[in-house]
């Protein structure tokens, strides 16, 4: 059986300022322990990364920000909280190494995307550094100057 690729229908969210935001150096996988509302919710695309950020706190990684706004239909019984800290659930190896890059190294936990796999909620974590105003503006030329050379190419091909 072939792998199953990453297809927008399995996206829930993606947090696409982060990626102008930070450099990402690596990428994890973690599941995320929710709530029933809140797989219903997410079933529904009704998450918001874009204010979200990643906490390691006790040995723990927690969800902080992210706003997963309730279904009326769902939550008539809970009193729901959408932007409570959700617990990442990664393997004491992942974490340990994660903690030793945040504390020492200066990096960032950024969630960068929520997606279904097999069933269960998934969130892309991005261990990222910051960057400088130069640096934003220097993706931006690369990004302007390789539609610029698609579109050449695209024109002379035509000819």
């Amino acid at each position: 059986m072939a792998a199953k690729k990453k297809t927008a229908a399995n996206n829930v969210a993606e947090n696409r300022k982060a990626r102008h935001e930070f450099s990402i150096e690596d990428r994890y996988e973690a599941g995320l322990s929710l709530l029933g509302w809140e797989v219903k919710a997410l079933r529904a695309n009704r998450l918001q990364l874009k204010e979200g950020y990643v906490l390691l706190r006790d040995g723990e990684a927690y969800l902080f920000g992210a706003h997963l706004s309730p279904l009326p239909t769902t939550s008539t019984h809970v009193i729901a909280d959408p932007v409570r800290s959700r617990k990442l659930l990664l393997h004491r190896r992942q974490l340990d190494k994660l903690i030793g890059e945040v504390e020492r190294k200066g990096y960032t936990l950024v969630p960068l995307r929520v997606y279904w796999k097999d069933g269960r909620a998934k969130l892309e974590i991005g261990l990222a550094k910051g960057k400088k105003q130069h640096d934003k503006r220097e993706d931006e030329r690369d990004r302007d100057w390789q539609r610029d050379k698609a579109r050449v190419m695209k024109s002379s091909r035509r000819r």
